[in-house]
């Protein structure tokens, strides 16, 4: 009996998981782009200092960031460690969509014959534009 109510709980368990996340995907499946954005992509000594500090605390490993002040929004996507010099992070997609705002970025790696250095780096992007009230996804 004890079996049995035990794999009882755990079908119950996996199918209110499946049911969750398939709402969680759904909910954004099938937006349509409505625009790209326009954006500016900031310096390090341009960053808020607000912002900066954030960054600083949370570089170590990949993140994402939020930061909105003085009518601006601030997305920030890092990729954490990285073992040379030489990487650098792109901004692939910016765009609108009815509920959300969509943000892509790659990785890029050393190219072929730079001159790296064996130093740790942190690469990371921060792209500015105006403020809009939508949830951002980083994709």
């Amino acid at each position: 009996m004890k079996r049995l109510r035990a794999s009882c709980n755990i079908w119950i368990l996996l199918i209110l998981i499946t049911g969750l996340a398939s709402g969680c995907v759904s909910r954004y499946d099938g937006e349509q782009k409505l625009r790209d954005l326009d954006f500016t992509v900031v310096d390090r000594e341009d960053e808020p200092e607000e912002l900066s500090t954030m960054i600083e605390g949370e570089k170590g490993h990949p993140f994402q960031i939020l930061y909105a002040d003085q009518g601006q929004l601030y997305l920030a996507e890092g990729y954490g460690e990285q073992p040379t010099t030489g990487y650098s992070v792109a901004v692939r997609e910016l765009y609108e969509t009815e509920n959300t705002i969509h943000i892509r970025t790659n990785l890029l790696g050393p190219e072929k014959g730079e001159d790296i250095k064996e130093i740790t780096t942190f690469p990371y992007v921060v792209v500015q534009l105006g403020y809009i009230d939508k949830d951002v996804l980083f994709d």
